[in-house]
C-alpha cells in the first residue's frame, strides 16, 4: 500500500518541482523550449494513451474476439465528450492566447491559465486511479510495475507543464511563491481523482475497459485540442515534433520495459 501511495502521489511531485523552476528561471521560458516541453507531454500522453490505456482496454475483452475493440470504441468517445463538455463549460486561458474559452466569467487572467491547465490534468488522474484500481483488484495483465511506469510517465511530462504554467505567473506579476502555489495547485486535480477513483473499485471493475478507453479518449483531446497548437505555435520549427517523439518513445519504453 505505501508503493501505491507514492505512486499515486507521482504525478503531483512532477507538477510541483516543474512549477519550482519559478525560483532559479526569472526570464519567461523563451518560445522554443515552450514548444519543446510542450510536444514533449503531448508524445507522453499519445503513447500513454495507447499503451498504458487503449490495449489493456482491449485485453480486458479479449474472449470478444474481434469486437473485442468496442468498449475501448465507446470508452473513447465518452472521453472526447467529457472533455469537450468541460472545454466548453470551464473558463480558462490557454498559453500564448489572449481569448478565454468556455464560459464567460469575471477571472483573472492568471486564474484562468491554472484552470486550462487543471481542465487536462483531469483525465490524468482518472487514467492513474483506474489503472491503480484494475492492479488492486487482481485483473489479469495489470501490474504495480506497469502502473507506477504510468505515473512516471506522467510525472515527467508534468514537469515541463508545472514550468510551463508557474513561468507566466511571475511573469504577470505574481510573487514567485504565488507563482509556485498556481503551478503546483494545478496539478491537485491528479492524486484526489486518482484516490476517488480507487475508492470506487468496486464500481470500477466491472467497467474498466470502459473506463480505461475514457481516460485514453480524454487524453487525446487535450492534445490534439490544446498541445498540438501550442508546440506548433509562432515561425515554423520542427522542434514540436522532435519533442513528441522523444517523448512518445520515452514513455513506450516505460509502459513496455516495467509492465
Amino acid at each position: 500500500m505505501t508503493n501505491i501511495a507514492i505512486g499515486l502521489f507521482i504525478p503531483f511531485l512532477g507538477t510541483a518541482l516543474g512549477a519550482a523552476c519559478v525560483y532559479g528561471i526569472r526570464d519567461p521560458l523563451p518560445q522554443g523550449i515552450q514548444r519543446a516541453l510542450t510536444g514533449f507531454a503531448a508524445g507522453v500522453m499519445t503513447a500513454a494513451s495507447v499503451w498504458s490505456l487503449l490495449i489493456p482496454a482491449m485485453d480486458q475483452v479479449s474472449s470478444w474476439g474481434k469486437w473485442a475493440f468496442v468498449p475501448a470504441a465507446a470508452g473513447f468517445w465518452l472521453g472526447v465528450g467529457m472533455l469537450l463538455l468541460l472545454d466548453r463549460w470551464v473558463p480558462h486561458l490557454h498559453l500564448n492566447s489572449d481569448e478565454p474559452e468556455g464560459m464567460r466569467a469575471p477571472l483573472k487572467k492568471t486564474t484562468m491559465l491554472v484552470l486550462a491547465v487543471t481542465l487536462h490534468n483531469i483525465p490524468e488522474g482518472m487514467a492513474v486511479g483506474v489503472v491503480y484500481a484494475a492492479f488492486l483488484s487482481g485483473q489479469e495483465g495489470m501490474s504495480l510495475a506497469g502502473a507506477i511506469a504510468l505515473s512516471l510517465g506522467i510525472a515527467i511530462q508534468n514537469f515541463p507543464e508545472g514550468a510551463i504554467i508557474s513561468m507566466p505567473l511571475r511573469s504577470a506579476g505574481l510573487s514567485s511563491h504565488r507563482a509556485f502555489a498556481g503551478g503546483m495547485l494545478s496539478g491537485i486535480v491528479e492524486p484526489v481523482g486518482a484516490v476517488a477513483t480507487i475508492c470506487l473499485t468496486s464500481l470500477v471493475v466491472p467497467l474498466l475497459p470502459y473506463l480505461l478507453s475514457l481516460a485514453a479518449g480524454a487524453m487525446m483531446y487535450v492534445v490534439v485540442e490544446e498541445l498540438i497548437p501550442e508546440m506548433s505555435f509562432g515561425k515554423h520549427s520542427n522542434v514540436g515534433a522532435l519533442s513528441f517523439s522523444l517523448g512518445f518513445t520515452v514513455m513506450m519504453a516505460l509502459d513496455v520495459a516495467l509492465g
